[in-house]
């Protein structure tokens, strides 16, 4: 069949692919990886197989994160293509997807600790050629809530708990509205650095958001939704939009406003504003792995969705500096 990696495509050809491919997300787009590109300390790549005659057949857009520069950059960068791979249906997208990862694990492998996919929906048919081209597979969880019934039915399906701080939320005067000026990206950035410290969890840089406002929310693939009380922000929740899917992305509450219960009432939002406007699918971003406790899986159960476990799949390509990086990364939080 004569298949080639390539290390870009024609944005046309890129789009046609994404286009066609039921299993696409917004994380295959050309706009999401400028996003990434215009990102401090992110370097997003596109990975793809080709036919002979330059037809995409399989895709990979890895993004290499690293929290450090200069000489420490080795012992910090990993690689995670949030969206994982994509391939045309069949053997030959099979076929293609392991050559693809051959490819990039040899050539790839030398500057990042590890590359980790992140699916978001069933890679079952792709397992083989992910398992042979050196990505191991665990269980991770996330919830899925179908947005294709009326909002009314929505309402029903969420425990009564989560009802009761919705109302409590809008008797308090908490609104939700759209971010619709550039100017409010900081004021939603401010939100979430300040739940990230309490976490000791280090924050992407705020061009990412920036970044996101600029070019994805143009093309309908991205929106910042901000709860307030009166003129004050008290919370945010970022969406990504792609082809009827709504991925629930960065969010957060002010701690000083928790009783509020902005954070039910930000989610309550996005299923009803999804259910409204035709999109058939909202995808809760992850609930962390089975065999964990996760209080963050507790809050998501709430609303109602479909526990699934499409997985990760990592490969490590330097083990013993994975190890050293991961000793001094748990040092690194305790003065976060």
């Amino acid at each position: 069949m004569g298949i080639s990696v390539v290390r870009g495509l024609p944005e046309d050809v890129w789009r046609s692919f994404v286009a066609g491919n039921p299993a696409a997300n917004v994380f295959h787009t050309p706009e999401m990886l400028r996003v990434f590109a215009r990102t401090a300390g992110y370097r997003p790549g596109l990975w793809a197989a080709v036919d002979g005659g330059a037809r995409p057949l399989a895709l990979l857009a890895p993004v290499e994160i690293a929290v450090l520069g200069g000489p420490l950059r080795r012992l910090t960068a990993r690689a995670v293509a949030y969206g994982s791979v994509l391939a045309a249906p069949g053997a030959e997208g099979t076929e293609a997807l392991a050559t693809l990862l051959t490819t990039y694990r040899r050539d790839a492998g030398g500057r990042v600790l590890f590359t980790e996919l992140r699916n978001l929906s069933d890679t079952t048919p792709w397992r083989p050629a992910l398992e042979a081209g050196g990505f191991a597979y665990e269980d991770h969880l996330n919830f899925l809530i179908d947005l294709a019934r009326p909002p009314e039915t929505l309402w029903a399906g969420i425990r009564s708990n989560a009802r009761r701080n919705i109302q409590k939320a809008q008797r308090e005067g908490v609104v939700v509205e759209e971010a619709t000026d550039a100017a409010q990206v900081p004021e939603a950035y401010a939100i979430l650095r300040g739940v990230y410290r309490r976490l000791q969890v280090p924050l992407t840089d705020q061009a990412l958001f920036q970044a996101a406002f600029d070019i994805l929310q143009p093309a309908g693939l991205f929106k910042i939704m901000l709860a307030h009380v009166e003129d004050k922000v008290i919370g945010v929740m970022t969406l990504l939009l792609h082809a009827g899917v709504i991925i629930y992305w960065y969010t957060g509450v002010d701690k000083a406003y928790s009783a509020y219960r902005a954070n039910d009432l930000l989610v309550w939002h996005a299923l009803d504003w999804g259910s409204r406007n035709g999109y058939h699918t909202f995808d809760f971003g992850g609930a962390g792995k089975p065999d964990e406790e996760y209080g963050v899986r507790d809050f998501k159960a709430k609303f109602g969705g479909e526990l699934v476990s499409y997985g990760r799949y990592q490969c490590v390509h330097a083990p013993r500096l994975l190890r050293l990086s991961e000793a001094g990364y748990g040092l690194l939080r305790r003065f976060l």
